[in-house]
């Protein structure tokens, strides 16, 4: 039972785009259906954290709202704070599940049990995860893996029913 799910943000809670206005300030677009069901996640009983190689306020006010209490950003090898966070919620490497897109989340998802990337995920990290989902970064991908995982946990209507 995976009770852990790890996200990458550009490229995989987002499209990975960056747009910088006049200013300098970079934005950053969401997927509301992702958003539910990260919440949803959070709200059965499982964790979250984003673990990102850059720093932006936008997404520490995204996973505030979102109830995401472990966040990491700015940071270099994933693989070695996501085994940090293992430790410190004392759970194994098998109940966790990582999404990531490209190169720097290699380690991250290597050490996983359960490993995701989007549709457009790089074609080496396609090559080693368990599951390429159909859906593009930032487009609902983070969803798909959460609805693949509540059926696997057998979670399913305790998932809906907080909807009910």
């Amino acid at each position: 039972m995976i009770k852990l799910l790890v996200l990458d943000v550009d490229g995989c809670l987002t499209d990975g785009s960056l747009v910088y206005d006049a200013n300098g300030v970079e934005s950053k677009s969401f997927n509301v259906k992702d958003g539910l069901g990260i919440s949803t996640w959070l709200k059965i009983g499982n964790e979250i954290a984003i673990i990102t190689g850059k720093s932006s306020p936008m997404v520490k006010k995204r996973a505030t709202e979102l109830g995401i209490s472990h966040i990491y950003q700015g940071i270099k090898d994933k693989k070695s704070t996501l085994s940090e966070l293992i430790q410190s919620l004392e759970i194994r490497p098998y109940e966790v599940g990582a999404i990531g897109d490209d190169l720097n989340d290699y380690g991250m998802l290597h050490s996983a049990g359960r490993s995701f990337t989007p549709s457009d995920g790089v074609l080496v990290i396609q090559d080693l995860v368990d599951t390429v989902l159909k859906a593009k970064g930032g487009d609902g991908a983070i969803r798909e893996m959460i609805d693949i995982l509540v059926k696997e946990n057998d979670q399913t209507e305790q998932f809906i029913s907080m909807w009910r």
